[in-house]
């Protein structure tokens, strides 16, 4: 297994160092065109892939152009209008509420602000994060999604276990221009190397230094599990 640097501050530098050379155009996946597509886009990325959210929203966004449409959306139709996403029937309730409460509370523009984004249905702190961040250009925190949730503690930036509190942790460490970055990084990485099940640490370029390294044995000592 590999070794980690002596503090958090350390090991929290040495993994941006690498993974910022290892993936120079990190960025958000999902494709959207205004703020209120991404808030969509986000909303139905919830325990769904971003390619599959793509496929969707493609035909959606010609469809419903302002939070007054999904306002004025029969819920079930909407439903059928994004089959295959992820728990579809709830998420359809949650954008015709969304547009309701958009159109009712800001004229139908895309709230600025972290309260008023997580005031809306289906919207919690990752979403509300990720749309001040791509949006509005406004980073108030840390985008916890799973792969940042799995690495940050594999890698042993954190011991903290739900994403609010991962959240806060790192947000003691990272420094703040590296909070947006850092999400792209880690997903990227955890979605090309360090997935969830069969991690390639042969092929990681954090390997040396990461506590969670499979070479020398099968257990994930950031969160307990086996990999074999």
């Amino acid at each position: 297994m590999g070794t980690p640097l002596e503090s958090r501050e350390a090991q929290v530098a040495e993994v941006l160092d690498r993974l910022y050379d290892e993936y120079p155009d990190a960025t958000i996946s999902l494709t959207y065109s205004n703020r209120l597509e991404l808030l969509v886009a986000v909303v139905l990325s919830a325990q769904c892939t971003d390619e599959r959210v793509n496929e969707v929203t493609e035909d959606l966004f010609e469809k419903y152009t302002s939070a007054a449409d999904y306002a004025a959306a029969d819920v079930d139709e909407l439903a059928d209008d994004i089959y295959g996403i992820t728990f579809h029937n709830n998420k359809a309730g949650y954008l015709q509420s969304m547009g309701e409460r958009l159109v009712a509370e800001h004229d139908g523009e895309v709230p600025d602000t972290m309260d008023a984004l997580t005031d809306l249905s289906g919207v919690g702190r990752k979403t509300a994060n990720v749309v001040l961040q791509h949006g509005h250009d406004v980073v108030e925190g840390i985008v916890v999604d799973t792969h940042v949730q799995r690495l940050a503690r594999r890698l042993g930036l954190t011991t903290e276990e739900s994403p609010e509190r991962i959240e806060t942790d790192l947000m003691d460490v990272v420094p703040e221009d590296d909070w947006q970055q850092l999400t792209h990084l880690l997903i990227s990485h955890g979605r090309g190397v360090c997935d969830a099940r069969n991690p390639d640490c042969e092929a990681c370029v954090l390997e040396e230094i990461c506590p969670s390294s499979k070479l020398d044995s099968d257990v994930d000592l950031a969160s307990g599990e086996t990999w074999g």
